[in-house]
């Protein structure tokens, strides 16, 4: 049995990638992991590689999720995207964006509701 803060990491990054897919993007991998660091989902929107960092959190009080990127974060995910894009040079163009989610108060109680909408998403195209 995992850790509940691992099972809502998980799950966090499961209503992620189906969110960014019903905004027309393609997964192509996730977790993506090496000796520099990890991935948490790596998408196409149309010609574009997105290297997606998932932020999930239960409230604001220690800030959102991109102010919870430092610059060590940001420099171990882009030698981490490096080595993923040296391993995979039929991708020309690349971006990181950065989704911070929360649980969505607002979410009606409708029976045919997605699982991803229960999430409210701040969705960072370029984040850095």
């Amino acid at each position: 049995m995992k850790a509940t803060h691992l099972q809502q990491g998980e799950d966090a990054e499961k209503y992620c990638r189906e969110y960014l897919q019903s905004q027309g993007l393609k997964l192509v991998s996730q977790n993506f992991r090496c000796r520099l660091g990890e991935i948490d989902i790596i998408m196409l929107d149309q010609t574009t590689l997105v290297f997606v960092e998932v932020r999930f959190r239960k409230n604001s009080i220690f800030g959102g999720g991109l102010e919870s990127i430092t610059p060590a974060k940001q420099n171990k995910l882009r030698k981490t995207a490096e080595l993923y894009l040296q391993q995979n040079r039929q991708y020309k163009n690349a971006r990181f964006d950065v989704v911070s989610m929360s649980k969505n108060t607002q979410t009606s109680n409708v029976k045919n509701h997605k699982h991803w909408q229960q999430y409210h998403f701040d969705w960072i195209n370029n984040a850095f």
